[in-house]
């Protein structure tokens, strides 16, 4: 079997943070004030949030795809006590792209905080944290064949690749953001540079409905792009021209972090969203001829993880 192939920077044992680190903000949709603090979590844990507001017992959720339980305007996870937390993706895509495996995240509350709408706050914790490697090696998801999932004009697939590349299609009636493409090739670097800062955006015609719904009440301009009739209100503009697709491109980093492990392969978005992302992903795992785990050693060798049973299930215990 031919061997993994990873970009040169990529870690190949698990990483946690070396120290604990705090900040706080404010949910976009609920426009509550949030502490959220990151811990390190021992080899194995993969990403878990725990509702500190909530009993010990109820407060643990992993951070996995078969937990999202909603994805209206950012991807939701919950647990079987009922306990939730929204718009993960964000901070998913930093830990993705920061090559953190293992981290406790708590919350006081029902949302993790929306900071400026990008992953760079995210980032600069975590490097603020430090990185520490531990023993055991990293485990990868290699993509075996092709998986889609289409609604209409929109899709998403995953196909075999080295290393994770995302490649897409945006199309927006407003002409001020329409049509844009684009591919990354994702590591750390990359991320760092050229996905991290974008925020996410909405249009100004559509901030009243979502109000009315319950949604975007901790939105301003202070943490997301508005769009409006004549472009765009935000003082400063926007950080990258194609600042709109490139977060669409962290968005779906994030959103596939929640697969458990980094994924090995090449992503493909047409007017994508975090249901068709979380759909793709459960699409995967459903076919076990589509992909398979593999344990990467230091000297670069491999050795396929044939238990995926204990792959769904992520260890709290040993964090709790």
């Amino acid at each position: 079997m031919e061997s993994v192939q990873l970009a040169a920077n990529v870690a190949m044992c698990q990483q946690t943070l070396k120290h604990r680190i705090s900040c706080t903000g404010v949910g976009l949709h609920s426009g509550k004030r949030v502490a959220m603090t990151l811990q390190p979590a021992p080899p194995g844990t993969g990403v878990v949030f725990q509702r500190t507001d909530l009993s010990e017992d109820e407060g643990f959720i992993p951070a996995l795809w078969d937990r999202v339980c909603d994805t209206t305007l950012c991807s939701t996870i919950a647990n079987d006590h009922g306990a939730r937390v929204a718009t993960v993706e964000h901070l998913m895509a930093a830990l993705a792209g920061c090559e953190v495996d293992n981290v406790l995240v708590e919350l006081d509350s029902a949302e993790v905080p929306i900071m400026d709408g990008s992953a760079a706050p995210f980032v600069f914790l975590i490097e603020c944290a430090g990185l520490v490697q531990q023993d055991a090696a990293r485990r990868v998801i290699r993509i075996l064949k092709t998986v889609s999932v289409e609604d209409d004009d929109k899709l998403v697939k995953l196909s075999p690749g080295n290393g994770l590349s995302v490649s897409l299609e945006i199309d927006f009636e407003n002409p001020h953001v329409a049509r844009q493409t684009h591919r990354f090739d994702i590591s750390g670097l990359i991320f760092k540079d050229e996905l991290c800062r974008a925020r996410t955006f909405g249009f100004e015609t559509d901030i009243e409905e979502m109000r009315n719904r319950g949604l975007a009440r901790g939105g301003s301009l202070q943490n997301a792009i508005v769009v409006g009739e004549h472009g765009v209100i935000n003082e400063g503009g926007l950080r990258y021209d194609d600042e709109f697709i490139r977060h669409k491109a962290l968005d779906a980093v994030g959103d596939l972090y929640l697969a458990g492990a980094p994924i090995m392969g090449a992503y493909q978005g047409v007017r994508s969203g975090h249901g068709l992302n979380n759909g793709l992903l459960r699409t995967l795992f459903a076919d076990l001829d589509a992909w398979e785990m593999v344990e990467i050693s230091t000297e670069g060798d491999e050795r396929i993880v044939s238990d995926w049973k204990q792959f769904q299930s992520s260890p709290i215990a040993a964090i709790a």
